[in-house]
C-alpha cells in the first residue's frame, strides 16, 4: 500500500473561517502587498464553492483589520479592533525590527524597540483573541531570537516570548530564517513554521546578473561561519555546486559590545581564485563578519563577492558598505523585504530586494484552507525550473 498522502489542492478545501489581516504599523508596506495578492489569488480561484456558506467572506476586496495601537502621553498604550472579527482566521503581522516608527513619551520622542512592537502585539492579541475562530502570528523577524540558548546565568528571552504568545491563545507563530529554528522546542506541542527565501535570492540574483555561470567551475557558496552551514550547503546541493566556510576564531576571554571579538577568519575549502561566490547568512546586524569574510574572498582572488542575507539590519549604518563596493569588495548585497530598509539603502547602487510578499501571501491563503504546506515550504522545484530557464536565456524570470 502506497504511503504518499494525497495532496488536496487549497481552493478545494473549505477554509478554516473568513480571513483576516491584522497589519501592524510596523509593517505597512509589506502587509499591503500581502494583501493585494491574496486579493488576487481569491479573484482568480477556479473553485467551485465559492458561492456556498461555507466559503462565506471568501473573496473580498480587502482583508485587512481596521486595528491600531494609539498612545497614551506617559508612552503607555492600548490596542483597538474597530470592526468585528468574530470567527474569523485571524492573521497578526508585525516587523519587531522597526525602529523608525517614534511615539511620545512625557513630550520627549522615542523610537520604537523590539520590545515595544512585542507588546503592541500582544495587545492586538489580547483585544482579539476572544472573538476570532483562530489567531495566528507572522513575525518575519523572531523576537529576541539572537537570545536563543543559556550558557551562563541569563534569560531565555525568546522561548519565553515563545511560551507567552502560546499561553494567549495564539494558535500559529509564522517566521523566516530564524537565528535558531530549534527554540521551537519551548512550545513543542503548538505551530511553529520556520520558512527561508532561497528560491527568492535566486530569483533577484538571476533578474539582475546575466554573467553568473552556474556551475562548479564558476561558482562557489560560502557560509560566512558555521552557523550558517546548512543554509550553505542547501544552495550549494540544489545548484549544483561546491561550498566553502570561514571559521571564526574568537577571544573568549573578552566581551565587547555583548559579544567575544573575532581575531581571524579561518577558511575551510577548495580554491575560490577566478569564481563568482555567494555569501549566505540569515542577517546582517553591524556587517562587522560580513564584510570580513568578502575581504578574505577577495584576497583569495575571487572573481566577484555577493552577499545574500534575510535580514538587513545594518545596525551601524551603510558607510562601511560603501567604502567596501567602492574598493570592490562585493558586487551586491541582497536582502528581503521582510524587515524595514530604510531609503537611503534602497536607493544604493549595490542593493537588490527579495520581494517575499507573493510566498508570504501564498503561505497566509494555505494555512486559511488547512492543508498541507509541504508544497510551499520546499522551493527545490522551483529554483531547479528557474535556474533551467536562466540557462536557456530567459529573460522573464
Amino acid at each position: 500500500m502506497s504511503t504518499n498522502v494525497p495532496i488536496i489542492p487549497a481552493e478545494n478545501s473549505i477554509p478554516v473561517g473568513p480571513l483576516k489581516l491584522a497589519v501592524m504599523e510596523s509593517c505597512r508596506d509589506l502587509g499591503s502587498k500581502v494583501n493585494d495578492y491574496l486579493v488576487d489569488f481569491r479573484k482568480s480561484s477556479t473553485s467551485v464553492h465559492k458561492s456556498t456558506i461555507a466559503f462565506k467572506g471568501y473573496e473580498e476586496s480587502n482583508y485587512l483589520l481596521n486595528c491600531s495601537c494609539p498612545r497614551f502621553g506617559s508612552g503607555e498604550a492600548k490596542g483597538i479592533i474597530n470592526e468585528s472579527i468574530r470567527g474569523t482566521d485571524l492573521f497578526i503581522m508585525t516587523d519587531v525590527a522597526n525602529y523608525s516608527l517614534t511615539y511620545s513619551l512625557c513630550g520627549m520622542t522615542n523610537h520604537m524597540s523590539p520590545d515595544d512592537h512585542y507588546q503592541d502585539l500582544k495587545r492586538i492579541i489580547s483585544a482579539s483573541v476572544a472573538g476570532a475562530k483562530r489567531v495566528n502570528v507572522i513575525m518575519p523577524f523572531l523576537y529576541e531570537s539572537r537570545q536563543h540558548k543559556r550558557t551562563k546565568r541569563e534569560s531565555l528571552d525568546c522561548a519565553l516570548g515563545l511560551e507567552e504568545l502560546i499561553n494567549m491563545g495564539v494558535s500559529n507563530i509564522i517566521t523566516f530564517d530564524a537565528h535558531d529554528p530549534r527554540v521551537c522546542n519551548a512550545i513543542p506541542l503548538s505551530g511553529f513554521d520556520n520558512y527561508t527565501p532561497p528560491y527568492q535570492f535566486i530569483r533577484a540574483i538571476l533578474r539582475k546578473d546575466k554573467e553568473l555561470k552556474i556551475d562548479k567551475e564558476h561558482l562557489m557558496i560560502i557560509s560566512p561561519d558555521e552557523g550558517a552551514m546548512s543554509r550553505a550547503v542547501y544552495f550549494a546541493n540544489v545548484l549544483g555546486v561546491d561550498m566553502g566556510m570561514f571559521y571564526k576564531r574568537r577571544d573568549y576571554s573578552t566581551i565587547i559590545n555583548g559579544k567575544n571579538p573575532i581575531v581571524a577568519h579561518e577558511f575551510l575549502g577548495a580554491s575560490v581564485e577566478g569564481k563568482d561566490v555567494i555569501i549566505i547568512d540569515d542577517m546582517i546586524s553591524s556587517g562587522e563578519s560580513m564584510l570580513d569574510t568578502a575581504r578574505e574572498l577577495k584576497e583569495r582572488k575571487a572573481r566577484r563577492v555577493i552577499i545574500c542575507t534575510t535580514f538587513g539590519l545594518f545596525t551601524d549604518g551603510l558607510e562601511k558598505f560603501d567604502e567596501f563596493y567602492e574598493q570592490g569588495i562585493f558586487s551586491y548585497v541582497v536582502t528581503t523585504n521582510l524587515t524595514y530598509r530604510c531609503d537611503a539603502l534602497k536607493n544604493r547602487p549595490y542593493y537588490l530586494e527579495a520581494d517575499m510578499s507573493k510566498f508570504l501571501a501564498t503561505i497566509i491563503d494555505t494555512m486559511n484552507h488547512d492543508v498541507t504546506l509541504g508544497n510551499v515550504a520546499d522551493p527545490t522545484e522551483r529554483i531547479q525550473k528557474l535556474v533551467k530557464k536562466y540557462n536557456e536565456g530567459d529573460a522573464f524570470l
